[in-house]
């Protein structure tokens, strides 16, 4: 089977498209941050449903799920969650993380010495560091990360692309390169152990 990997897509259903007829996987997985931000979220849906796409949460879903109804939300997304409620009970469904045989998906980090058991919710969310909170500490896969899983991850899109390796074999793919913010989608094929980019049609979203 040939998976493919996926960063953060941000309602960027063009490139998503685009992306997926370029690599035709067997099974494709996204890394979260499916709907905000972007242009298109009822498209990404409409992609989620056609490929039969798996997803972990983002920070961005975990906020639009308690946010659904909010008045506060940009009109785009508001139009979005009152067209498509059945997204509501789908993304409560998503798991935090998918361990895919020799894989860890999760959308922005796991903890670096005790795994998926030690990494709370917050951590799986939004860790850039570890320790987190401290500015100078070290990216979490720089803080004794070894495998044997390869995690893959977004949720960073200033650093694009990461890879860090033992042994010569992955243990950390980063796949968040700004797509939304004018750069590119990218996924990963692990059986081919390669990064596959498109480049965004413009910039939905100034950094």
């Amino acid at each position: 089977m040939r998976r493919f990997i996926i960063g953060d897509v941000h309602a960027c259903a063009d490139e998503l498209t685009r992306l997926l007829d370029a690599v035709r996987p067997d099974k494709s997985i996204l890394i979260g941050d499916l709907f905000t931000k972007g242009p298109d979220p009822h498209g990404v849906w409409q992609l989620i449903q056609t490929h039969n796409i798996e997803s972990v949460l983002g920070n961005h879903d975990a906020f639009l799920v308690e946010n659904w109804a909010s008045p506060t939300l940009p009109p785009l997304l508001q139009s979005f969650c009152s067209e498509c409620p059945e997204v509501l009970e789908w993304l409560k469904e998503r798991p935090l993380f998918i361990e895919d045989a020799d894989i860890t998906i999760v959308h922005a980090g796991i903890h670096p010495t005790l795994g998926v058991p030690g990494t709370t919710e917050k951590m799986a969310l939004s860790m850039r560091r570890f320790p987190m909170n401290e500015p100078n500490a070290p990216f979490w896969y720089d803080a004794g990360w070894s495998g044997p899983a390869t995690v893959v991850f977004g949720h960073d899109a200033r650093r694009g692309l990461i890879r860090r390796e033992k042994n010569g074999s992955p243990v950390a793919i980063g796949l968040d390169t700004g797509c939304v913010y004018g750069g590119k989608l990218s996924g990963w094929i692990p059986e081919e152990d390669q990064v596959i980019s498109i480049q965004a049609a413009r910039i939905y979203r100034p950094v």
